[in-house]
């Protein structure tokens, strides 16, 4: 009788530490499995690789994506405005590789599968107190089942941009007036030549030139006295 109790207590005892044994080898394998794995973090100013979440962002904020499955995978992000923002409407979209490792480490930086820095464009929305309200969806392709996850958060506007100032053109270099265009008619030539007798070098030709037309002038006297003789002595 007794016999048969012990055996029964030490069939108990094993049979227990055997369950226990079987559940701890079976805890890690049960995480290994691939599924509906990582989680989405959003990442202010400083960006690190710490999986901390942070629901208040500046104008420039990262998204971090830990624990994904290892493979071709990809995840689709898609951030819209939300109440009191706007009702739905897309204010940006992109398309990031997550496979890069396995699952392990999601929790931690060694996790970390893919990180995107992102300046959504608002305009046309009006900031509430807190900011402008943002919905994002991600779409992680190599779940098991559903494959989407949300993140909503508040965006700072972005500082106002800065005017240009005002820079004073230089004028433009007035135009030189026209030069006077050159006459059509060239002035008069200045005579040169001498005319003769001027200079006490042309006295002897000019002189000459007289005693012969002196010359001629009583030839012409004499021969006229010469034929009036002759006419009046014929008449007589």
């Amino acid at each position: 009788m007794q016999v048969a109790r012990l055996v029964r207590r030490v069939g108990g005892t094993i049979a227990l530490a055997g369950c226990i044994a079987l559940g701890g080898f079976a805890a890690p394998a049960a995480f290994a499995v691939p599924g509906n794995n990582g989680t989405i973090k959003i990442d202010n100013v400083e960006f690190d690789d710490d999986p901390a979440n942070e629901p208040h962002v500046d104008c420039t904020f990262q998204v971090d994506f830990y624990g994904y499955d290892e493979g071709d995978l990809f995840a689709d992000l898609t951030f819209r405005a939300h109440p009191p923002t706007g009702n739905g409407e897309i204010l940006d979209t992109d398309r990031l590789f997550i496979g890069g490792d396995d699952n392990s480490g999601g929790g931690s930086e060694a996790g970390l599968d893919a990180s995107e820095t992102y300046t959504l464009d608002f305009t046309g929305f009006e900031p509430d107190q807190q900011g402008f309200h943002v919905k994002l969806t991600i779409n992680a392709e190599g779940s098991q089942g559903a494959d989407t996850k949300h993140k909503v958060f508040w965006v700072e506007p972005c500082p106002p941009k800065p005017t240009p100032t005002d820079t004073q053109t230089p004028s433009e270099k007035p135009s030189e007036s026209p030069k006077p265009s050159e006459s059509a008619t060239s002035p008069a030539p200045v005579p040169t030549d001498v005319p003769a007798g001027a200079d006490g070098a042309s006295g002897g030709g000019s002189a000459a030139g007289l005693l012969g037309l002196a010359v001629v002038a009583g030839g012409a006297v004499a021969g006229t006295a010469v034929l009036a003789r002759r006419r009046f002595l014929h008449d007589s």
